[in-house]
């Protein structure tokens, strides 16, 4: 402001009237008046000046936006939000901001709803929630979204294989201690696996300990097993050749996690592999095939991280994997889950399925806490209006069957 008309409006006696107009200005909406405040008695003689009063305003103040810009356009040639703009700083407009920062809002929680992580697993829908609820990180979109972001990427690697909690975090994360206890991401991701398993959000560290566990971090490599039949692999390590001779026997095979993590010589030919979420129908099948018994994977609830590790191997080795649990809350969950991070398909888990089982077997138990399906968006809302649970001993018959389809083959090959 270098000229005598600029240097008049830009006098400190004026600088209430500037801040004012700067704040009103600012706010994205319409402005007709100024509430200006406190003025000097300079100030108010200034003001006076300005706008060619007739007498001296008070302290504090009402200017008409109109009276002030026709007399800057007077003064100075510009109006008044050049001239506040030059004198004070750059005009803002609130209004939009706010709206902008709304929309980032919405954006941020539509995109974590629409996570592939958390549409592969319904179950984590009260966690997405709870997190709206919560609000932004320290106010800010950007820390809410990083936070966000790591859990996800957390999230999606597990269930671990049995490393402790610092190596985890350092493979996925990078950082030792980024799942260190009382950490915010800790907290983010256990109250994940907290909705995912239906259980309490863990208080003490044991129950944290337990919840991790759960979830493949720290598992006793020697104690963590699962339960196998039917398998004839190939190679000539200890792994290999005992699953062939138990499979040979008609035998079950429980293997450690220390033992899939180094079978030696172990190839699994590429093949049909049914996985099962009750060891009764496991047993089922070898009672009635023997050494026949396809090649079948049992997970017994929830997959450990043994039985995590040994659906890779056969993944990485072309078998096809078909999964089929309890039609029930807590079996739709474990079967999103297995979905989710493996690539086995459903197995008989259709809604004509389930509406099929209802026709012909006995009333099951309560269904529980039911989440969606992503593989049949229908049968959630089935087992909701039906209400009674079809667990997989009451569908045996039909397994058993669909199983005996691929020893026929097999013997026929």
């Amino acid at each position: 402001m270098s000229s005598p008309s600029r240097r008049y409006a830009d006098r400190p006696e004026l600088a209430p009237l500037w801040q004012a107009a700067h704040h009103r200005l600012s706010a994205g909406r319409p402005v007709s008046r100024l509430r200006v405040g406190p003025l000097t008695p300079e100030g108010r003689s200034a003001l006076a000046d300005l706008l060619g009063l007739d007498r001296l305003p008070d302290a504090y103040t009402s200017v008409d936006l109109a009276r002030l810009d026709t007399a800057l356009l007077e003064i100075c040639g510009d109006g008044v939000r050049a001239v506040v703009a030059d004198i004070v700083g750059p005009l803002g407009d609130r209004a939009a901001e706010r709206e902008a920062e709304q929309t980032r809002r919405a954006d941020l929680w539509a995109w974590l709803e629409a996570h592939p992580t958390v549409t592969a697993q319904p179950a984590l829908a009260p966690w997405t929630a709870q997190l709206r609820r919560t609000g932004l990180i320290a106010g800010s979109v950007d820390r809410t979204r990083e936070s966000l972001e790591q859990a996800l990427r957390t999230l999606a690697a597990l269930p671990a294989q049995g490393e402790p909690l610092p190596v985890f975090a350092t493979a996925v994360l990078s950082d030792s201690h980024a799942l260190d206890d009382g950490t915010r991401l800790s907290s983010l991701i256990l109250r994940a696996l907290a909705a995912l398993h239906e259980t309490p959000v863990p208080e003490s560290a044991a129950d944290r300990r337990a919840l991790w566990g759960r979830a493949g971090i720290a598992d006793d490599a020697l104690s963590t097993t699962v339960l196998t039949a039917g398998f004839h692999p190939s190679g000539s390590g200890p792994l290999a050749r005992a699953l062939t001779a138990y499979s040979e026997a008609g035998h079950a095979a429980h293997l450690t996690l220390a033992q899939l993590r180094t079978p030696g010589d172990l190839r699994f030919p590429a093949q049909h592999v049914h996985i099962t979420e009750n060891p009764s129908i496991l047993a089922l099948a070898l009672s009635r095939f023997g050494p026949s018994c396809p090649p079948m994977v049992c997970t017994s609830g929830w997959p450990n991280s043994a039985a995590m590790l040994l659906l890779r191997h056969l993944a990485a080795a072309d078998c096809r994997l078909h999964y089929h649990g309890d039609l029930d809350g807590e079996g739709l969950r474990i079967a999103a889950h297995i979905l989710a991070k493996t690539p086995a398909r459903p197995w008989r888990m259709t809604t004509a399925d389930y509406l099929t089982a209802l026709r012909s077997a006995q009333p099951g138990p309560a269904p529980g806490r039911i989440t969606e399906a992503p593989w049949d968006r229908e049968l959630a809302t089935a087992l909701r209006e039906a209400g009674t649970s079809v667990v997989e001993e009451q569908v045996a018959e039909a397994l058993l069957g669909d199983l005996a389809v691929h020893v026929r083959n097999r013997i026929r090959r």
